[in-house]
């Protein structure tokens, strides 16, 4: 997901999707805990949208202060 894309979600939408991607985090890394992953690389793309969600999320609630 790319910043921009991020930027016009609202601040509930970006939230949600963070416990989505949490969600799917958590799962895939307790299957690959028991088998190989057939994409390992979702892990790395998973974390980097959680971060960008996150750092959209704060710089909106701290432009709204």
């Amino acid at each position: 997901m790319k910043a921009e894309e991020i930027r016009k979600l609202t601040a509930s939408e970006i939230e949600a999707r963070v416990a989505e991607l949490e969600r799917e985090r958590f799962n895939l890394r307790f299957r690959s805990a028991t088998e190989p992953l057939s994409n390992p690389l979702r892990l790395r793309t998973i974390r980097r949208d959680i971060a960008r969600l996150q750092t959209v999320l704060r710089q909106l609630t701290e432009a709204a202060r």
